[in-house]
């Protein structure tokens, strides 16, 4: 009923327009390819319908089909769940404690990030995830964990249906020919059934159908595991990246702080059923946490502030020396920079010589960070942001004679 409702609701079908992207063409056609092979597998040359047992596997596929669509849809289009826009905190005094996102025009309540793909401030983002063309957040954590467990589950019970398949009847054409009818080697009171016959063609697909569902298995089945590790300490793995960098910070300036993770309620059941309700709903409005004893209600927050202002720091501005068209693997950068590009689906961004880069973060051949537009600007005043390769910048230089952390200590 939520996936009808969701259905229902749209606006001029505007949120249809998620299937018509890369990742959710390619999954629906796995998940295609894989239910409608293994269904024709058996009905035809493995186990047919004329038996107890063949009739109970292919209602089986069947439900493997049914239950990993109905959690990818609800995935899909209930969504994440996104912070209102212009949304603030109830006593204004808090606001001190939260990020402000200049996009949303309203403050980010805890747990919540932006996402540049939805342009969304979204509720305990995990992360955007391509292959359902929506981001992975507080309302649809559960159905999108489900979709992981339930696809390596009939993949896995596909691929026996195709190795059985490609077993019996590899073994009945080399014995009988190609040509022959089919040798039934599971029933006992029939020997030849007049069926399709399995031809190169048939071997063919169902080879192929089982390489698609042992790789399905293998990757969904890793992105699963990853994805219990953190609900089971009520994490996102975007709240486990912060942690170890509140880490390396309290290691780096040697504060004597101890950072505590405030949304771990100590159980791995408990944290379990944040997530997992039996109604489908997770806990809570996406706004208010339930926290772990002893935590302050923006811990985490602050602890957010103290990294941006940290980041700020530790930044360095370049130059760029070279032209970069954004390309996402650039010919012309050398073949270290052509084969290292980061894999993710960040924006590259495009430089011209002369230009000023804030890098926040890199990699040996690729930086990330702000261009800065006007170099006596702020510098988060500009939203042109991405990757771009180390070897067209150089460190900034001012007027003065001095670099760029040099003038920060002069500020300060």
């Amino acid at each position: 009923m939520a996936v009808l409702d969701s259905f229902i609701s749209f606006e001029n079908l505007r949120e249809l327009k998620r299937l018509c992207h890369w990742g959710p063409i390619i999954a629906l056609g796995v998940i295609i390819i894989c239910s409608i092979v293994a269904i024709l597998d058996s009905i035809l040359w493995y186990w047919p319908l004329d038996s107890p047992g063949g009739s109970l596997n292919f209602l089986t596929l069947v439900n493997w089909t049914v239950m990993i669509l109905y959690n990818y849809f609800n995935a899909m289009f209930i969504g994440p769940g996104f912070v209102p826009l212009g949304w603030k905190p109830e006593n204004p005094q808090d606001s001190m404690y939260l990020q402000y996102c200049k996009v949303c025009q309203s403050y980010k309540a805890p747990r919540s990030h932006h996402c540049r793909k939805c342009n969304r401030c979204v509720m305990k983002m995990d992360h955007h995830c391509p292959w359902i063309n929506n981001c992975c957040g507080h309302r649809n954590h559960s159905s999108f964990t489900l979709f992981l467990l339930l696809a390596p589950l009939g993949c896995i019970h596909a691929a026996y249906i195709f190795i059985m398949t490609m077993y019996t009847q590899l073994y009945n054409r080399i014995s009988f020919g190609w040509n022959s009818v089919k040798i039934d080697m599971s029933m006992s009171r029939r020997e030849l059934s007049p069926v399709v016959p399995f031809g190169i063609s048939a071997f063919a697909v169902s080879l192929f159908a089982l390489g698609l569902a042992l790789g399905t298995t293998i990757a969904v089945g890793m992105l699963f595991c990853i994805q219990m590790r953190v609900i089971l300490r009520n994490k996102t793995s975007i709240e486990s990246w912060i942690e170890e960098k509140a880490k390396d910070r309290i290691q780096y300036y040697q504060t004597g702080e101890t950072f505590t993770f405030p949304y771990d309620l100590g159980s791995k059941w408990k944290n379990f059923r944040q997530v997992f309700t039996w109604s489908g709903s997770p806990v809570g409005d996406g706004i208010e946490w339930v926290l772990h004893e002893g935590c302050h209600r923006y811990s985490f927050t602050i602890e957010q502030l103290k990294q941006k202002a940290d980041k700020r720091v530790r930044s360095v501005r370049y130059r760029a020396v070279e032209d970069y068209s954004g390309a996402c693997c650039p010919v012309t950068k050398g073949i270290k920079t052509f084969f290292t590009t980061p894999c993710t689906e960040e924006p590259r961004m495009k430089l011209q010589k002369g230009e000023l880069v804030l890098a926040t973060r890199g990699l040996k051949n690729w930086m990330y960070g702000d261009k800065i537009i006007d170099s006596d600007a702020p510098e988060d005043s500009s939203r042109v942001r991405g990757w771009f390769p180390r070897r067209c910048v150089v460190k900034y230089i001012s007027d003065t004679g001095s670099d760029q952390s040099d003038d920060e200590k002069k500020t300060r």
